[in-house]
């Protein structure tokens, strides 16, 4: 008789939910429900998502985890109920109080030290600055702080369990510390200016951190990992080893390295995130990344496929066109403030060019990205591997390997938060040392005679426009 376990993706857009055999990796059911639209969400909307997505497939689950999307400030009162809505992680309006609490800590390598990353508005502590300075009887009502992930968990499990999360999370909350491996409550109280409670921490990644209400099959309630935050959960669900990179083009673009030694970046570029193993998974992470693809789809009228010809039918460097892409600001670099760029446009520009731009432009980004973390981490990226909706883009499949300058693997279509999460718990279902090793089939390794001069008039115009935002 086969065991089952249930990986839930809670991320920016969507919950996901896949049942998966324990044994083989292999996805037997799976469900979905929307998310609504914004940087500012109430929070409940994800339980809500969660119970037609996942709540039935948890009664045939022996276990369950979730994967979520990371940052996001859920803040709950005394009595456990939302304070307001939750701050998401592209809610850049703390970008002055990061500034501020990076002043505060010491400057920009006391941050590295004491949290191992950089501030950014990203980060949960800035947002309770935020709440703090602008929302003054908010931050009086708090009692407790959890992120996106934490709070879906706990509502998965049976009534007195404490709340959860893992290290690989709260490694980016920015009160969380990766030397000590602990909370920094103090931190908490810098940002908020009083404390909060904060949830229980895992003494080994596999450990059980509760049971679902919900009853399975064998009459008990489905054991509940600790979760992690969505990009650690991909890196399980793709089984990256040391030194494999993940490219992630979904909402954000999300380029992350696994290490075995804890990074340290004092520019803030890199962050230097835990992962869900015991490992670390120093990242670079661009706000911008699919929109790019809709934005030139939607300028030019087009469907997907569409923008995907029309690139394919330029050159390398689209006749001169150059696309800085920061529509939304921007995180790397960090410039929260920024807006796009186009440039080199004549009266010979086709559209063909425009499309182009934008894709060149969301892949320059990310090789910027993987370059930042060979630099930082002085590991050479071994295997590439894009996940994510804008990596159907049959432009951004055959570019890539040009704009990169070296082979990357086309995972195929999966919801790899999701089955990392499922991994985490067949893995605390097990009680082993390592996770259970499940193959992917279906990946293909492409190449492509590289273009640099494409990176960098990239680079150069983003060094011409530093000072613009």
């Amino acid at each position: 008789m086969s065991t089952y376990v249930l990986g839930i993706d809670s991320s920016t857009q969507s919950t996901k939910a896949l049942l998966v055999d324990a044994g083989t990796g292999e996805v037997v059911d799976q469900r979905r429900a929307t998310h609504p639209d914004g940087t500012e969400v109430d929070p409940r909307a994800w339980l809500a998502a969660v119970d037609e997505a996942a709540g039935p497939l948890l009664a045939r689950a022996d276990a369950v985890a979730v994967g979520g999307q990371q940052h996001g400030m859920v803040l709950l009162d005394g009595r456990g109920e939302v304070v307001r809505d939750a701050l998401l992680w592209n809610d850049t309006r703390s970008a002055g109080e990061a500034a501020a609490l990076i002043e505060e800590m010491g400057g920009a390598e006391a941050s590295i030290e004491e949290i191992g990353s950089l501030m950014v508005a990203s980060f949960t502590a800035s947002k309770l600055r935020w709440v703090r300075d602008h929302e003054p009887e908010n931050a009086q009502r708090a009692a407790q702080v959890m992120l996106p992930h934490d709070y879906v968990s706990l509502h998965l499990a049976a009534d007195g369990t404490e709340a959860f999360t893992d290290r690989g999370d709260a490694s980016g909350t920015g009160y969380y510390s990766t030397r000590e491996e602990a909370w920094k409550p103090e931190l908490v109280e810098l940002a908020l200016g009083r404390g909060l409670d904060l949830p229980r921490l895992p003494s080994a990644p596999q450990e059980v951190m509760g049971y679902a209400a919900a009853t399975t099959g064998n009459g008990g309630g489905a054991a509940i990992a600790a979760g992690t935050g969505d990009n650690m959960g991909a890196a399980l669900g793709l089984s990256l080893g040391p030194g494999d990179v993940s490219v992630s083009i979904g909402t954000s673009g999300v380029c992350a390295m696994v290490s075995d030694t804890r990074p340290g970046d004092a520019s803030g570029t890199v962050t230097g995130f835990a992962d869900a193993t015991g490992r670390f998974l120093p990242m670079t992470t661009t706000i911008n990344a699919s929109r790019i693809l809709e934005t030139g789809r939607a300028l030019l009228g087009v469907d997907h496929e569409e923008l995907s010809r029309l690139a394919l039918a330029s050159v390398p460097g689209a006749h001169g066109v150059t696309l800085l892409p920061y529509f939304d600001g921007e995180r790397t670099p960090n410039r929260p403030t920024a807006r796009a760029t186009l440039t080199g446009m004549s009266t010979s520009t086709t559209r063909e060019d425009i499309a182009r731009a934008h894709v060149e432009a969301l892949l320059c980004s990310l090789a910027d990205g993987i370059a930042a973390l060979e630099e930082r981490t002085g590991t050479a990226a071994q295997r590439i591997t894009l996940i994510g909706g804008g990596a159907r883009s049959r432009a951004v499949q055959e570019l890539a390997p040009a704009v990169i300058g070296r082979e990357v693997t086309i995972a195929p279509d999966g919801e790899y938060v999701a089955l990392g999460a499922a991994r985490q718990a067949a893995w605390a279902l097990s009680g082993e040392g390592e996770p259970p090793t499940w193959g992917i089939s279906g990946s293909r390794v492409v190449g492509a005679d590289p273009t640099p001069e494409v990176l960098e008039a990239y680079r150069v115009l983003k060094e011409r426009t530093a000072d613009w935002g």
